[in-house]
């Protein structure tokens, strides 16, 4: 009896830890997306797996090699795990041209000039073609990135880091063509461009020994209601204009100066009738027939557009009848636009993508009146700008060479890659090596500034179509014709999937003739699954099959997570009425909905991160159980460089200051801290006397003097407040006449200190005491005599009503009168008859 109790307490331990071990198992198969996928291709798309083909595995052939031992229990020889490659040929990694002397320019310029001088008698037509050829060849050696070229290998979400450098080289070719409205209202303009060709070739060789410069004018379309069509306006438009016309090309690219003057002073003004004129129509030609303006290969290109009118794009020709898209190509016969009653205006989509297509930076040199529709426009162009051009343009070459700077003085990065690769770019600029923060775009370089970039590519998914798992493109700097190519061969299968390969078979002696030996399992038909696609989409499940539907290593425990039948050995998951949630895995472990949520978004959103078996899977940049952190610290990096000035740590973007038992920091950098000593006390004394002339320190002899104070501090006018994210400090302090004074300082990364003052300090009114006992005194007087004449008046009222009731009735009283008769008065009259009244 005994014997039989211990036998079953024994049974009954046996399967409570087999339970507790089912469901251990079935944890960590959740916790581990790489135990979910089924083929190898599946697999190495995971980041971080590594996929087993040895022909007798009995193992998950999909694994984490840093969660499992590195090799999973699979000999190394089957293991495939491509890593990222990155190769650079020494033939395409050339040292940048930093710097070259003006006098080995000169005698190459000089000699390409006497070449150019003597082979062109003329400047129209296949000429600017040739000029092209010997400008291009003279900048062929001159390299402005490094390197040119780069072969990558990556595999899905593995992000690949690629260093880049880039200098502007001395005296790098410049192509200038100056486009020009020449309606009747730009007559002036064009009278003063002519006399200020040679100051323009001038002032840009100064610039660079190697310049050429071209001109062309347009108009507009010749048809209603753009330009007249009477036979007489055809010819003419108005007093001493020429015929109108679409676009001319009066001179093509050249580095003769006399005949730019004479081509502009030789090019007659026409007329229009409508307000905008038809330059997208001349930008497209003058950007596109590369041949017949003589563009470069390898020089800045400059486009001037000058005008003091707004533009027609896509979808005005259809007023004038013309409903043909523009097609973007060049269509130029003698120097003339041939397309302008054919084609509709371009649209400022096509024009940027013929710019980036082209390197082209193009300057809008317009009017006030319009610039504020052109600085709308160059936001939609790519490396275009816009400068305010004077009534009769006379202020051209300044406006040219204050563009030129500002394009050359910065530089930009893009590139032409798919939606399935993802670039972020890093770079310190001129800055410290220490300070890189995330951006593709640095300023203020000069000729021989090295910026260096590091390029962060991920390859976000792979294409459906195999054919474009290899590609080609470019990452280049904004307005320039070099460019770094990159070539990507996508990491999305694998070798043992391919015939040829020794784990690939498709005899139909394996995978019981219903599949292909594939990677050390077997791909099965229509219909079919198992290990060795041994079982039918009918077929049920016998005991031994169902040890497939169970994860390794347990004997016992729910059939496929009991989310899902086991068929023939494999587990069939359910399917949800919701389409979007969906359960996985081979024991229907994975699901792709009960991941952790943020704002009520799994991992955060697509964007952030998608949910993989139960667990967030972040994209590139992003990181926590929900994706919700940025992995990037520089919105933790105060200005003296430091992460949360060295006192915290960056947690998802925001600073978490260090607590310590004699201090604590505070504020977005981690930069206050009641135990640490302000310096106000130190600077309070000079910046009373340098911005108020007013402490101890101050000397009315001597107002420029205040002692040993070097502070220099800005004065500002209005209220100051403190920039946080400059690390600057408020102080604040009142002199003997209760006057508050404010002013901040910080120091930059140099440790330079910069205060900034507040110009105005705030001071209390003054108590004028004898103003307010005389004006209580006078309030007192005031005061009585009202409360006096409220009296009269109310005793005056009520006396005149008194008076005017006895009155009425007196009044009454007279009607009412009578006499009594049998009344008879006291008194008594007698007559003497003998008076007779002498």
């Amino acid at each position: 009896m005994l014997v039989q109790r211990s036998s079953l307490l024994l049974c009954v331990w046996a399967g409570l830890l087999a339970t507790c071990w089912a469901q251990r198992a079935e944890q960590l198969l959740a916790q581990n997306p790489c135990s979910s996928k089924t083929t190898c291709s599946d697999c190495i798309r995971t980041a971080s797996c590594a996929w087993c083909f040895a022909p007798e595995f009995n193992g998950p052939r999909c694994f984490n090699p840093a969660m499992e031992g590195g090799t999973g229990g699979c000999d190394e020889a089957y293991i495939f795990n491509p890593d990222n490659q990155r190769s650079i040929d020494p033939m395409f990694n050339k040292e940048l041209t930093r710097a070259r002397g003006r006098m080995g320019m000169g005698m190459e310029s000089s000699f390409y000039e006497e070449s150019f001088s003597s082979s062109s008698t003329s400047f129209k037509g296949g000429s600017g073609y040739n000029m092209a050829g010997g400008g291009a060849a003279f900048g062929e050696n001159l390299v402005q990135i490094k390197p040119q070229r780069v072969k990558m290998q990556l595999r899905m979400n593995q992000m690949q880091k690629m260093t880049f450098s880039y200098a502007q080289a001395q005296d790098y070719p410049v192509d200038l063509y100056y486009l020009m409205d020449l309606s009747r209202s730009m007559k002036n303009d064009k009278d003063k461009l002519s006399s200020l060709g040679s100051l323009l070739s001038s002032t840009m060789r100064n610039i660079t020994s190697n310049f050429r410069i071209g001109f062309g004018s347009f108009v507009d379309k010749l048809v209603m209601p753009y330009v007249s069509t009477v036979p007489k306006n055809l010819i003419s438009p108005c007093d001493g204009c020429a015929a109108p016309y679409g676009f001319k090309n009066q001179m093509s690219l050249s580095n003769d100066t006399n005949f730019f003057d004479k081509a502009v002073a030789g090019a007659d003004v026409s007329g229009n009738l409508d307000a905008p004129e038809g330059g997208f129509d001349a930008i497209m030609q003058a950007i596109v027939c590369q041949r017949e303006i003589g563009w470069r290969e390898k020089a800045r290109r400059l486009l001037v557009f000058s005008t003091d009118a707004g533009f027609h794009y896509a979808g005005d020709g259809k007023l004038g009848g013309i409903v043909q898209p523009n097609d973007g190509e060049c269509h130029m016969e003698n120097n003339s636009y041939t397309h302008s009653t054919i084609q509709d205006y371009p649209s400022i989509s096509q024009i940027n993508l013929k710019v980036k297509e082209h390197a082209i930076n193009v300057i809008f040199a317009v009017t006030a009146e319009q610039i504020s529709v052109y600085e709308q426009l160059s936001k939609h162009i790519q490396g275009s700008s816009s400068g305010i051009l004077s009534e009769d343009s006379d202020n051209v070459v300044d406006l040219v060479r204050e563009q030129y700077n500002k394009i050359t003085s910065t530089v930009e990065m893009k590139h032409t890659s798919s939606d399935n690769v993802q670039l972020a770019y890093y770079s310190s600029c001129l800055g410290s090596k220490d300070n890189v923060i995330q951006t593709n775009k640095c300023d203020g370089l000069k000729v021989g500034d090295v910026v260096e970039f590091t390029a962060e590519i991920t390859l976000k998914e792979c294409p459906k179509d195999p054919s474009k798992w290899k590609e080609t493109f470019t990452i280049y700097p904004v307005g320039m014709s070099e460019s770094l190519t990159v070539e990507l061969e996508m990491l999305c299968d694998c070798p043992c999937e391919h015939p040829g390969h020794h784990a690939y078979s498709d005899s139909p002696l394996v995978c019981s003739g219903q599949g292909t030996w594939a990677c050390g399992v077997c791909v099965c038909g229509a219909g079919r699954f198992g290990k060795r696609c041994e079982c039918s989409a009918q077929g049920g499940a016998s005991l031994e099959q169902e040890r497939g539907c169970r994860p390794a290593n347990a004997s016992s425990g729910p059939l496929c997570s009991n989310r899902g039948a086991c068929i023939c050995g494999v587990c069939e998951c359910n399917k949800l009425d919701d389409p979007l949630k969906v359960i996985s895995g081979p024991f229907c472990e994975c699901d792709n909905f009960t991941c952790d949520m943020n704002k009520g978004k799994l991992c955060s959103g697509p964007e952030n991160g998608e949910c993989v078996c139960g667990k967030c899977s972040c994209k590139p940049g992003y990181t926590g159980p929900a994706c919700q952190c940025l992995m990037d610290e520089s919105p933790c990096r105060a200005s003296n460089g430091k992460i949360c000035s060295g006192h915290g740590k960056c947690v998802c973007g925001q600073c978490v200051c260090d607590v310590e038992e004699d201090r604590h920091y505070s504020g977005m950098y981690c930069e206050k801290s009641p135990a640490l000593p302000g310096k106000c006390m130190d600077f309070q004394e000079c910046v009373l006397c340098q911005v108020h002339k007013r402490g101890r320190l101050y000397n009315p002899d001597e107002p420029k003097e205040c002692g040993k104070c070097d502070l220099q501090p800005v004065i500002e006018e209005g209220k100051i407040e403190v920039n946080e994210t400059l690390y600057e400090h408020l102080c604040n302090f009142y002199d003997d006449d209760d006057c508050l004074y404010v002013f901040i300082y910080s120091y930059n990364g140099t440790e330079h200190l910069h205060i900034r003052a507040q110009k105005e300090n705030v001071c209390p009114r003054k108590v004028f005491i004898l103003g307010i006992v005389l004006g209580v005194i006078a309030a007192i007087v005031l005061v009585g005599l009202a409360l006096l004449m409220l009296w009269k008046m109310v005793t005056t009222i009520h006396d005149r009503r008194e008076f005017a009731r006895f009155e009425k009735e007196r009044m009454m009283a007279k009607w009412d009168t009578g006499e009594n008769p049998i009344y008879k008065q006291a008194t008594s009259t007698f007559k003497n008859p003998t008076y007779a009244g002498n």
